[in-house]
């Protein structure tokens, strides 16, 4: 590590430019553009910087800079470094899968349409990205059908070309055979031209080309190929119908949601053409190094329009959030394009819930890269290391237990056991606990009854005779194992209950720690300071995944128990009901929602309750709502 002060560079002229971090290997670790070079870089050696800014200027040995004299110069500049170095400290917008698109290659004599997922080239027309592998190869052989445009390989075309004989693909109609000269250079020329303008002018075109299709091969009375081009028509509706929506046919846009999860961001676009989403990619970036305050919004208009032709810019681009180089954005891509970008953020009608749409497709980008990192050894070894560090463990925590009480003023009090081996849940050993609340109706009181509970079944299985276990095939019981560490939600007072447990019990010797969610500060029994992790750090979101699927966990039981609690006590209102026909409609039906959903003929098969005593149910149920209980979910409404 280097004392900033040591490469502080002297007389930074006050003009805009891009400057540069590197570090003692030479390599650039941060790219960063200004409007006034001196004013920016002297901010980074000041006191008091933010913690991953103050990471990087130490690790960094030397600064320079290059001047330009516009904004926009600026910006390209830094998109331009930010790909040649990908500096460890910059936002860095990833796309983690490769999009198939459909490719026309108009450079050839004879151009060629085929599916790749390879990157761009000059000479190539490219159609997409494809999300659906499906859509994809339901386009691509629609296109075949209509237009028998050339799609075989070129070493298959210069054979047919030799044998002077055409290939399976002209034998059925899907070619039209340029390479035996069925058809001339200049007419397969035209056919390509006509695909570029049927597919550049939206789904629109495709139904009625089709429909033409479809008239003339029945006019000719090929009427096995009128009902293929008929069946594909009705699936082009369906598929419009179900895709499409409320899309104006006017709409033409690119729509962009960010979506925010601690240390985590990823993004999604929408490319609509003429009201028709075309295509869709989502992008994820990890902010565990990034220096802090840079724009986000600007970093991911450059993964998506760094690179890409100007005729694939649209006119304008709908997003979630605004961005202070918003201008400075427009100005850049209306240059690219050669004609007018507008940025706007919706604030009301349909756009709005365009963007929210786009917005959801980027939370599952998330939640299925974060199921992946969880998956994954190398980052659950690291989180564990983490966590070992942090709170002092005298051996890694490969076994990690999570207690969470949930309940309402005291009530339906229950409580829930996660378990995670090797930094994974361990779903066959979670637990769940009724509380009795005639010794415990606070949380403190339910985390002390059950984690004294669990820690009794942990004695009580460990004694039990080794034979036996043997006897019994050789495993032992799933609560016989003990935890390297116990995690309950909350702070201190929730830890001190813990903590008399585990006296109480005789497995002080059990490592625990309480994680409140204010903060995310984690605290240990008899310190008085909490330890706080960094936000980027994996021990940490590890530490916050145990307890959100703890808090889960109870929550689930917690809303089960309360409904079952909700219908004993609105059949308990009903004459004629006596206790075993009430545990049969318990059992049966379990929560009030699931009664009222019942007809009173499928109420009366219940065995012991007939007609009228189901007429007086549903009677019932409907009073209690009139009343001012909505007995579905337990809400008093209002005026009651």
């Amino acid at each position: 590590m280097s004392e900033p002060s040591s490469y502080r560079p002297r007389d930074v002229p006050p003009l805009p430019g891009v400057y540069r971090f590197f570090n003692s290997a030479d390599k650039v670790i941060y790219v960063g553009k200004a409007l006034s070079l001196k004013s920016r870089l002297n901010n980074y050696f000041q006191n008091n910087l933010p913690e991953r800014t103050n990471r990087m200027v130490h690790e960094a040995v030397r600064v320079d800079w290059t001047i330009v004299d516009t904004e926009i110069e600026a910006l390209q500049l830094e998109f331009s470094w930010i790909k040649q170095y990908s500096p460890d400290y910059n936002v860095q917008f990833r796309d983690d899968k490769s999009y198939p698109y459909l490719a026309l290659t108009m450079d050839d004599a004879f151009p060629r349409l085929l599916i790749t997922r390879k990157q761009k080239k000059s000479g190539v027309k490219y159609f997409g990205p494809f999300t659906q592998a499906w859509a994809l190869r339901n386009t691509f052989e629609v296109v075949l059908k209509v237009f028998r445009v050339r799609s075989c390989t070129d070493a298959n075309f210069e054979k047919a070309q030799r044998s002077k004989r055409q290939c399976l693909l002209g034998d059925i109609g899907k070619c039209a055979a340029p390479c035996v000269g069925w058809i001339s250079e200049q007419e397969h020329r035209g056919i390509a031209d006509r695909i570029v303008s049927f597919m550049d002018a939206g789904q629109a075109e495709i139904i009625p080309t089709l429909e033409q299709e479809m008239e003339l091969a029945s006019n000719a009375q090929e009427y096995e190929r009128a009902a293929k081009i008929r069946d594909q028509i009705a699936g082009l509706k369906h598929a419009q119908e179900s895709t499409e929506g409320a899309l104006p046919e006017t709409l033409f846009a690119d729509v962009i949601a960010l979506y925010r999860d601690g240390a985590f961001v990823s993004a999604s676009v929408f490319v609509i053409r003429g009201g028709s989403i075309k295509g869709s990619r989502s992008w994820l970036v990890d902010q565990k190094l990034l220096v802090e305050g840079q724009d986000q919004i600007t970093a991911l208009f450059a993964s998506i329009y760094g690179h890409v032709e100007s005729s694939e810019i649209p006119s304008e681009i709908l997003i979630n959030e605004p961005s202070e180089e918003m201008a400075t954005l427009e100005l850049w891509l209306s240059e690219r394009k050669g004609s007018k970008v507008s940025i706007k953020v919706p604030t009301r009608g349909e756009k709005v819930e365009l963007i929210e749409t786009v917005k959801r497709n980027a939370q599952y980008a998330l939640i299925q890269h974060v199921n992946k990192r969880s998956a994954d050894v190398a980052i659950s070894g690291q989180a564990l290391v983490e966590i070992q560090q942090a709170l002092k463990l005298p051996e890694l925590p490969l076994r990690i237990e999570c207690f969470d009480i949930s309940n309402i003023s005291g009530t339906t009090v229950v409580a829930s056991m996660v378990v995670f081996e090797d930094g994974v849940p361990k779903k066959s050993e979670y637990r769940r606990f009724i509380i009795d609340t005639s010794t415990a109706w606070d949380d403190t009181r339910a985390m002390h009854q059950v984690l004294t509970r669990r820690l009794k079944r942990l004695s009580d299985q460990q004694s039990v005779d080794p034979v036996e276990v043997q006897q019994s095939g050789g495993k032992r019981a799933k609560f016989s194992y003990p935890p390297q560490l116990i995690i309950v939600d909350g702070g201190i007072p929730q830890v001190n209950s813990a903590v008399k447990a585990l006296a109480e019990t005789g497995y002080s010797h059990i490592p625990l720690c309480g994680l409140a969610k204010r903060l995310e500060e984690v605290w240990m029994p008899s310190n008085p300071v909490p330890i706080m992790l960094g936000r980027s750090s994996e021990g940490l979101y590890l530490l916050q995944r145990i307890r959100d699927e703890a808090h889960r966990f109870a929550i689930t039981f917690h809303r089960s128990r309360r409904s079952r609690a909700m219908l004993e006590s609105l059949l308990d209102g009903v004459s004629q009901l006596g206790e075993v026909r009430r545990k049969a409609l318990l059992d049966h039906f379990g929560s009030v929602s699931a009664l009222r959903k019942a007809t009173p003929e499928e109420i009366a098969q219940i065995p012991g309750i007939g007609n009228k005593v189901a007429d007086l149910i549903v009677e019932s149920i409907s009073r209690e709502l009139v009343e001012g209980f909505d007995a579905q979910t337990g809400e008093i409404l209002k005026g009651s």
